[in-house]
């Protein structure tokens, strides 16, 4: 994928590629950890009509300083309580100013399942997630293409693991629904401008067969956006800077949580 193609996204994936590089000097003893991990949470599994998975991230490059006091088991609790389906967590550092040791947290203080959301590049970042405790890894078609989609399923399927994978637009969805994606993110912000246009989702939704969870990602602000999204065709509904904005994080991922619900066909 070209530099221009991902926009934002670029100077991060180069990065990523930096680290991944990295990380391969020690593919064989991740690996090994990985598929002698623990049975994994069931993230697609979880991901009934009408459900919240609410994001924790410090830090944004659209949204800028979110919350740069996050205690990643502390929120996780309260999203829990608040009746959310699974959680997300930004482990990018330079970035959203996250880690690996906020997932391991925000896991070990859930029966939750939980997203790694980073910028996958390579199949050893998945098995890197799995050794961390991460449920679901989030795959991004715009950053890896057909062909590296479906080299990272295989990855995940090899570890136990499930994978998000997000889509912009039509072109991208159709990528998805041909990989065998169990379960497919429509993300409503745009690549090179980082504007959010809440319609992306049902443009794009048709194209994503009944079989497939269907998620809807960014551009979430109150609970009439929950209620529209999932009244829209979306099976959940992923929420994150305005959750961090929040005073009371627990108090609006509650009224998200009711709103999804309330939405949900009966």
């Amino acid at each position: 994928m070209n530099a221009a193609a991902l926009g934002a996204l670029a100077p991060i994936v180069e990065r990523k590629r930096e680290e991944a590089s990295r990380l391969r000097c020690a593919a064989a003893a991740l690996w090994a950890r990985a598929e002698k991990a623990p049975p994994s949470r069931g993230f697609v599994e979880a991901l009934q009509r009408g459900t919240v998975i609410a994001e924790m991230k410090r830090r944004s490059p659209s949204g800028g300083a979110l919350r740069t006091d996050l205690d990643c088991a502390e929120v996780a609790r309260d999203y829990a309580g608040a009746g959310v389906a699974a959680l997300s967590v930004l482990t990018d550092g330079p970035d959203f100013g996250g880690s690996l040791d906020d997932l391991v947290a925000a896991r070990a203080a859930v029966s939750v399942p939980v997203l790694r959301k980073d910028f996958v590049v390579d199949p050893v970042q998945i098995a890197e997630a799995r050794v961390a405790g991460a449920d679901c890894v989030l795959l991004i078609v715009a950053i890896l293409g057909a062909s590296g989609l479906e080299e990272c399923l295989l990855a995940a399927r090899r570890c136990g693991i499930d994978a998000l994978v997000e889509v912009h637009d039509t072109e991208e969805a159709r990528v998805a629904v041909d990989s065998g994606a169990a379960c497919v993110g429509i993300n409503n912000r745009d690549l090179r401008s980082l504007t959010s246009d809440l319609a992306t989702f049902a443009r794009v939704r048709p194209l994503l067969p009944d079989s497939v969870r269907r998620v809807a990602e960014s551009g979430v602000r109150n609970a009439a956006d929950v209620a529209r999204l999932v009244g829209e065709g979306a099976d959940a509904v992923l929420a994150g800077e305005a959750l961090m904005r929040a005073a009371q994080p627990a108090g609006l991922c509650r009224s998200f949580v009711d709103a999804a619900r309330g939405a949900a066909p009966r």
